[in-house]
């Protein structure tokens, strides 16, 4: 399980981590139609599981829903070889929230 920090307190979450944890290592990754998919290439997100979706608080749902059908620069791949990209919005003090998902093939298509 993974990591995502919000604001101060830590949370798991299934397929989420730090962005300062994620290995850049050139491991090979594939995407939905069987791409190879490296750190720089952009993607765009396909599906993400409904279980995945339901992990986060009730109010970010919308937030990680709204990824589907967007486009992302891969910014990592994690120690198991997925390839990361990155979510930031400003939540409703004004601070800066991110989440860094790795996807599975099935969940990206690259560009």
């Amino acid at each position: 399980m993974k990591m995502r920090q919000n604001g101060t307190e830590q949370v798991q979450y299934p397929h989420i981590i730090y962005p300062e944890a994620a290995m850049s290592a050139p491991q090979a990754a594939v995407d939905c139609k069987n791409q190879t998919v490296a750190v720089g290439d952009i993607v765009r997100v396909v599906n993400l599981d409904k279980r995945f979706i339901k992990s986060f608080p009730e109010d970010e749902r919308i937030l990680i829903e709204s990824m589907i059908g967007q486009f992302f620069k891969v910014i990592a791949m994690d120690e198991e070889g997925q390839p990361c990209v990155m979510r930031e919005w400003h939540d409703e003090r004004g601070i800066m929230q991110t989440h860094v998902i790795a996807l599975d093939a099935e969940d990206m298509e690259k560009i």
